[in-house]
């Protein structure tokens, strides 16, 4: 779990619902047809905008922004410096038996790829076609609640416009004035919230969420490339350590 993005939005939430108590309270600011406004336009629209085949995996998408999958990039360079020297030692071919029971799938296949004697051009040109064909994926995703976000807003301001309609021809009922006033303003607060509060910062972090795997993928292609061009380990760990922070760099060989 993602203690960051769950204390954030905790506290997005808690600091709102204490501003809206300090005043009026909460009652006032509860309002369905502004909710049906936003959220249901919002979310029909999204149907409109992409596949049913991408909406299917909309609950996964948003459980990756608070279960992401981590990488510890420190003991992926540690593996890759330990089957170069496998490699340098006893030849590629030792690598065979590592390969099989690699778990990230990813390494394995390159490795195995590797082992098999294909050229390295070819694996590099196929593992680089499937790091883009997986960030292209998870852009798409990113999207969808990008482009959620961009439509809440503008819900908003519909649900904005139709309360001053309703307002404006009840102006001779003082009564109606007021419930009309009320979905005109809330369902604008509403939209802001659902989009600029919620949805964009999801989008944005599934963003960094996409780096952090690119990144790990580009960094088992550099090592998978310097394990099959027999360079030195200790010329493989320097180059894989350039992926971390000067302040994160350190050698197994010191």
């Amino acid at each position: 779990m993602d203690l960051g993005s769950v204390v954030g939005l905790v506290m997005i939430v808690a600091l709102l619902m204490m501003a809206m108590m300090m005043g009026v309270g909460l009652e006032p600011y509860l309002d369905v047809p502004s909710v049906l406004i936003v959220l249901g336009g919002a979310s029909a629209s999204i149907l409109v905008s992409f596949k049913l085949e991408q909406l299917k995996g909309l609950g996964r998408v948003v459980g990756l922004v608070f279960k992401p999958q981590t990488y510890d990039i420190a003991s992926l360079i540690k593996k890759l410096v330990n089957y170069s020297t496998i490699a340098r030692r006893d030849g590629i071919l030792a690598l065979e038996t590592p390969a099989n029971q690699e778990d990230n799938l990813f390494m394995k296949k390159g490795l195995s790829m590797a082992v098999d004697g294909n050229e390295p051009d070819v694996i590099r040109s196929l593992l680089e076609l499937e790091t883009d064909a997986t960030s292209d994926r998870h852009k798409s995703n990113a999207a969808m609640l990008d482009q959620f976000a961009s439509l809440a807003g503008s819900y908003g301001m519909i649900g904005t416009l139709i309360g001053l309609v309703a307002m404006l021809v009840n102006m001779s009922d003082p009564s109606a004035i007021g419930p009309a006033m009320a979905v005109a303003i809330i369902t604008t607060l509403y939209g802001a919230i659902f989009g600029n509060v919620v949805a964009a910062p999801m989008a944005y972090l599934l963003g960094i969420r996409n780096g952090d795997e690119i990144m790990m993928r580009n960094l088992i292609i550099e090592g998978i490339m310097s394990i099959q061009a027999g360079d030195n380990p200790r010329i493989l760990e320097q180059k894989l350590l350039g992926f971390l922070p000067p302040n994160q760099r350190i050698s197994q060989f010191e």
